[in-house]
């Protein structure tokens, strides 16, 4: 098979050549878009799912179509190091700049606004060279989105931004990634923000993508944020879905696979799309002809895992300290113990077990585990890896 024409894509966020799986939240954020712009009362969106199931693929798709209706968008990427202020404030310069709004002293006092709320972040008195610019070149608007508490300036900056787009008769979507890593200031902002704005019926909406324990994070910030936004649980993919995925761009390259491959491709992939394109590359490349057989996933696997043990796995792996790879590797033996080596969940109390200590003396390597974004706290008392088949790599490649 010609490498050059491998239609694979395994890279992180990067679109597949086949979206498969995914047409019934493209529709549902369609259908969002329409009542969002007709006054009709919408909630904003979040994706939750574990790493590789294509959230942020998801998200710039629903962004995609946002951009097709003309309305104005935006995205950032959370970090744990890193206030709302700034990469907000990029984002909605940028989406109004898409909005097209034709009177030029409204949309100059939307920016203005957006500059005011920017400059926050550097604090009241900063001097003007510590004094953060989102590349807006109007004055910042005083007395409004520069209180320095958030929440007020959030709300404050939606209703303007909401204003603007209802002028046009669009809307503006804030696209957030990672959005579980946001401080728990500006997380009670956004909902708040998000609140008000649900009341007010302006067309602005925020969409999210995050880890599976994101609902928690807002619940616990905001207890209304349960009917606040419309949960999205994005996973694996059913194997007519998976199947498509691997097909379709093959046929488009006028190759095919037999059934056994792609059970077996299936099989090895457990669904997952990051693992679906990395496998799909590496049998392509070593597949002698049209069209892939058994025979060629079985010959490919092994350099499949090796390239996810490297590039998917091991990067992350690298990441903890050796007090922490013995928590996750604990974890890796507690999972394998219970009837489902896949179990998405241990108690937090059998991991301190199995490395014969006291919970509270692994707090520290847990908390850090937490804030790496290697595993996650869906419930109290249990633990799980944000990345699928984690356990089955520490077990297989870690001793």
């Amino acid at each position: 098979m010609d490498p050059i024409r491998n239609p694979y894509a395994p890279g992180a966020g990067q679109r597949p050549p086949e979206l498969a799986g995914r047409d019934e939240q493209l529709a549902a954020f369609d259908v969002v878009l329409e009542r969002v712009v007709k006054g009709r009362p919408e909630r904003s969106l979040v994706l939750t799912g574990l790493r590789g199931v294509g959230k942020t693929v998801l998200l710039n798709a629903l962004r995609s179509a946002a951009v097709r209706r003309r309305w104005g968008t935006g995205k950032l990427e959370a970090r744990p190091d890193q206030g709302l202020r700034r990469p907000l404030s990029s984002a909605l310069h940028q989406a109004v700049r898409e909005l097209g709004h034709t009177d030029a002293d409204s949309v100059d006092h939307v920016l203005g606004v957006i500059k005011a709320f920017a400059h926050r972040d550097a604090g009241a008195n900063a001097k003007l060279k510590d004094q953060w610019s989102p590349g807006i070149d109007v004055p910042a608007v005083r007395g409004r989105a520069d209180s320095g508490d958030i929440e007020i300036d959030l709300v404050e900056l939606f209703t303007d931004l909401g204003g603007l787009a209802a002028d046009v008769g669009k809307g503006i979507a804030i696209f957030i990634d990672e959005m579980q890593d946001l401080g728990p200031d500006d997380v009670s902002a956004l909902c708040a923000a998000c609140h008000e704005i649900s009341q007010t019926g302006l067309p602005v909406i925020v969409v999210g993508a995050g880890l599976p324990h994101l609902p928690a994070v807002l619940s616990a910030s905001k207890s209304y944020s349960e009917r606040l936004f419309r949960y999205q649980r994005i996973d694996r993919l059913a194997r007519d879905a998976s199947d498509r995925a691997l097909t379709a761009p093959a046929a488009d390259e006028d190759a095919a696979f037999t059934d056994e491959a792609l059970a077996a491709m299936h099989t090895a992939t457990g669904g997952y799309p990051y693992f679906i394109q990395a496998y799909g590359k590496a049998v392509w490349d070593r597949a002698p002809r049209s069209p892939i057989t058994l025979d060629d996933v079985l010959v490919a696997t092994p350099e499949a895992e090796s390239e996810l043990a490297v590039g998917f796995f091991g990067s992350r792996y690298e990441r903890a300290t050796p007090g922490e790879r013995d928590y996750l590797r604990a974890m890796a033996d507690v999972a394998a113990a219970s009837d489902d080596p896949d179990v998405d969940a241990v108690p937090t109390a059998d991991v301190a077990a199995a490395l014969d200590k006291k919970p509270q003396s692994l707090s520290p390597a847990r908390d850090a585990l937490l804030k790496k974004g290697l595993i996650y706290s869906g419930e109290r008392g249990r633990i799980a890896f944000t990345v699928p088949h984690f356990g089955r790599y520490l077990r297989e490649h870690v001793g």
